[in-house]
């Protein structure tokens, strides 16, 4: 832990202006960003007394190595760039509303050619439209109640891929749950809108189709079309029965969402009710760790930010009115961001009687449970996974705590199609997003040691060079300015993508899956970079035990050990990732051609060419010339391909055509 006195700024450097602060660790990495209305007092308040700062903000700060301001020219900008920053550095010390993923949600696949509607649990994808959540059974019968009246996609890729290969739609597509846009009885357009009116009818404008179906019923029975009446008669019992499941709360013109949260020294829980025409649509659940000293209105503030800031959240979900416990910090310059966001005016508001004060008790008693709910499931959680890494770390007797651990696995078939997997694991929890892939070839794909060796010294390698650029861009006059400056265009350009380091910091501890002679191959790996802050230990997998570098026996764990346990996950985490890496880079390979090594010939050329003469033995004898003819073919990829079957290539000699080896089956004769 680094001593906050060591990088304090002098009071006299840090301006008054408002402005955006950064926290980072001796690594360079941004482990707090936060606002301030002046920066000064803002900062000073970290240092005065680190002593009397809460839990979390005492480690912040005794984490940190540095800190960085950028001032800005109003509170409107630091509250963008604050909401910028925190997206791109996803800092670990911020107040982050983890989502409630109990309940799932129907959710609308905008994004695809064929909008799909399903069922979704977990993370929200770019481009899906939500609607929820709701009980598992509700949702199911739901869906399948709205299908018979807006007939979309809700079959998987796979089923679709089939029913357009074979031109026969699924048993849906018989039964008239289904347009079957895989086989042309809607074009892609008419699809489209279909799920645009499925979207639009669970946005709450249920009594525009309500009345539209009611227009087409008595246009049927004036043609005396009674079997067509009957059906549209169906479907507006249908979409009545979905309708009137939500009670009416409020005024039928009232869209709002309704925020209320419970909240102790520690925690906070959040939920809001989605209130569309007057009708509860969902309700949206989520549990935040608290860092600083928050009040209440900078928790609204903050949540408001990041439930609203989302892309895909606030475009066409936004409501007019959005009704919270106390008004947040920044309330005018917090409306102003949200109607720029929504692209019309919304009212940020305090209910204090009536109906809408009555709705906002109702959310705030299930926040309460929310609360109560999370930290009992919390507990057993949180307890093992801070007694395992306690546990491991005073097993291998290591000085410093296991705050980030990376494991390695190699994986082959009989030295093919050589591969590594890195997988990442901080504070026992895995991070995906910095899970890692590597191909092996050459003298380090001789075997497991080598293959190892070859692993931990790319990874460390690019660790040490990235470090070493930053180091000397830190040195460079006006760097800081630069950065402030890109920092400041950022708010304004949000379509670019913040450069991502490959291998941003290192681990405290690599567990690599092995035994000994692995474990000697990582160490030495590591020796030779003069890296020596960072420990190895391999997991055998025969017996599970734990070897160190250059021990001559292991360490036992016991069987019931949390360590061992969290040892386990993280190496078959490992395996499993390099595993499915592997299965994709064999079956790239599945498919040979002769063509494959020419130059400059891609798919395209390469069927043109098996089309005009229909095998590779007679491409393989044609002329410069005759090649040249086929299409695409130019003078000099004709060459190329002389060359290539003239100097030894894969098709000299005797004919060998493509093979799929999975099946055996000749692909070109």
């Amino acid at each position: 832990m680094a001593d906050p006195a060591s990088y304090r700024p002098q009071t006299g450097e840090i301006p008054t202006n408002p402005g955006v602060y950064r926290f980072r660790d001796p690594h360079g990495r941004v482990i707090y960003v936060g606002k301030a209305k002046s920066l000064r007092s803002r900062l000073n308040s970290y240092f005065a007394n680190p002593g009397g700062l809460l839990p979390k903000t005492y480690a912040m700060v005794h984490a940190a190595s540095s800190v960085e301001w950028t001032v800005v020219g109003s509170e409107l900008e630091s509250l963008q760039l604050e909401y910028t920053w925190i997206k791109e550095f996803k800092p670990r010390f911020n107040v982050v509303f983890r989502d409630d993923k109990t309940y799932p949600y129907l959710a609308v696949t905008m994004g695809e050619k064929f909008p799909r509607v399903q069922v979704l649990r977990g993370e929200r994808r770019k481009g899906t439209r939500y609607f929820g959540p709701y009980t598992a059974g509700a949702i199911r019968e739901t869906m399948d109640t709205l299908l018979r009246v807006f007939p979309v996609r809700s079959c998987s890729p796979g089923v679709l891929k089939r029913a357009q290969a074979s031109g026969r739609p699924c048993l849906l597509g018989y039964i008239d749950k289904c347009s079957a846009p895989c086989v042309g009885r809607v074009t892609p357009e008419e699809h489209r809108a279909l799920a645009e009116d499925f979207c639009a009818f669970m946005g709450g404008e249920a009594k525009r189709f309500i009345a539209r179906l009611e227009k087409d019923m008595a246009a049927a029975v004036a043609e005396l079309d009674y079997e067509r009446a009957a059906r549209v008669r169906d479907d507006i019992i249908a979409l009545r029965k979905v309708f009137e499941r939500n009670a009416v709360v409020l005024a039928e013109d009232t869209d709002a969402d309704v925020f209320a949260l419970r909240e102790d020294e520690l925690e906070a829980a959040v939920q809001v009710f989605h209130v569309r025409g007057g009708r509860v649509r969902g309700q949206r659940g989520w549990v935040v760790e608290k860092v600083e000293d928050f009040t209440t209105p900078d928790l609204v503030e903050h949540l408001l930010q990041q439930v609203y800031g989302e892309e895909g959240e606030s475009q066409g979900r936004m409501p007019r009115e959005v009704l919270v416990p106390e008004e947040p910090s920044n309330a005018t310059e917090l409306t102003q961001w949200l109607s720029g966001l929504r692209g019309a005016k919304v009212d940020i508001r305090v209910p204090r009687r009536g109906d809408k004060a009555a709705l906002m008790s109702t959310v705030r008693e299930n926040a309460e449970h929310a609360l109560k709910l999370h930290k009992s499931r919390r507990a057993g959680d949180l307890t093992n996974r801070s007694l395992a890494l306690q546990e491991l770390q005073e097993a291998l007797d290591l000085p410093i705590a296991l705050l980030r651990i990376e494991c390695f696995d190699i994986s082959h078939v009989q030295g093919t199609n050589v591969v590594a997997s890195m997988v990442v694991v901080e504070d026992g929890l895995p991070k995906k997003s910095d899970y890692r892939k590597f191909s092996i070839t050459g003298a380090a794909a001789v075997d497991d040691t080598a293959a190892m060796h070859d692993v931990l010294t790319r990874r460390f390698r690019n660790y040490l060079q990235e470090k070493a650029a930053q180091a000397e861009a830190a040195k460079l006059p006006g760097h800081q300015a630069a950065l402030d400056a890109m920092a400041v265009a950022s708010v304004q350009d949000t379509t670019t993508p913040a450069p991502r380091a490959k291998f941003a910091y290192p681990p405290n501890l690599v567990v690599v899956d092995g035994g000994k002679p692995q474990v000697n191959a990582a160490a030495r790996a590591l020796a030779e970079l003069g890296i020596e802050d960072v420990y190895v230990v391999g997991l055998a997998k025969r017996l599970e035990e734990v070897w160190l570098p250059d021990s001559d026996f292991p360490v036992i764990l016991p069987r019931t050990s949390e360590g061992l346990y969290l040892l386990q996950r993280i190496r078959d985490e490992a395996h499993r990732f390099a595993i499915t890496f592997h299965r994709q880079k064999r079956g790239k390979a599945m498919t040979v051609s002769a063509l494959d090594g020419v130059p400059g010939l891609g798919e395209a050329k390469r069927k043109a060419l098996l089309a005009q003469f229909g095998s590779v033995k007679s491409i393989r004898t044609a002329s410069a010339a005759e090649l040249a003819t086929a299409k695409g073919i130019g003078p000099s990829l004709a060459d190329a391909i002389v060359s290539h079957f003239g100097s030894g290539g894969p098709a000299s000699g005797a004919d060998v055509p493509a093979i799929n080896m999975t099946t055996g089956e000749i692909i070109e004769t």
